[in-house]
């Protein structure tokens, strides 16, 4: 039997490289960090330098083993900006133990079950008349958007967050970073 040395050193050689490569061209860096595939919301989350405020925020509700979990969940993650434009004091206060049950309703407001794409949600929006219903976790109804080509999501306080990082693959499912708060 013949073996080819060529291809079979050619195909050691990317088998090497294919962790290296596989970050930057799966995922958008987001907060100034890579975001890997084969890792959970959490642990892509805790790089991000844009989202540390909602990192503690997740850890203050006890939601860090929910969300490192099987999932598969769709987030749309808010910057430290989005958490800034909350009146002052706001995120301190949902931090304190007896705040918990606000926080946690907040946060998982901003999750949906399963995995869902940007095309996926477009497709939703073009199907649904040009709006889109999402059911959170939280059980209140985000409504999603197309304006000037981006994606975007009011709440159901007709507030509203566009996403300006979409389709960062997890292991567990899909983060949209979103520059609002979104509020149940």
């Amino acid at each position: 039997m013949k073996i080819n040395l060529r291809a079979a050193f050619a195909a050691t050689a990317l088998l090497a490289l294919a962790p290296a490569m596989t970050p930057a061209s799966a995922n958008p860096r987001v907060g100034g960090a890579a975001m890997y595939p084969t890792k959970t919301i959490v642990e892509n989350a805790v790089n991000s330098k844009d989202h540390t405020t909602l990192v503690a925020a997740v850890k203050a509700a006890g939601l860090v083993d929910t969300l490192s979990g099987p999932g598969p969940f769709t987030v749309f993650a808010p910057t430290d900006e989005a958490f800034n434009k909350l009146p002052p004091g706001t995120v301190d206060t949902l931090v304190k133990p007896e705040n918990k049950a606000t926080l946690t309703s907040i946060l998982t407001y901003h999750v949906v079950s399963g995995t869902m794409t940007s095309k996926q949600i477009a497709a939703a929006i073009k199907a649904g008349g040009g709006t889109a219903t999402l059911t959170t976790v939280q059980g209140e109804p985000l409504t999603a958007t197309m304006k000037a080509g981006k994606l975007v999501l009011t709440d159901a306080k007709g507030g509203m967050s566009t996403v300006t990082i979409k389709d960062v693959m997890q292991s567990n499912g899909v983060i949209h970073v979103v520059d609002t708060v979104l509020m149940p």
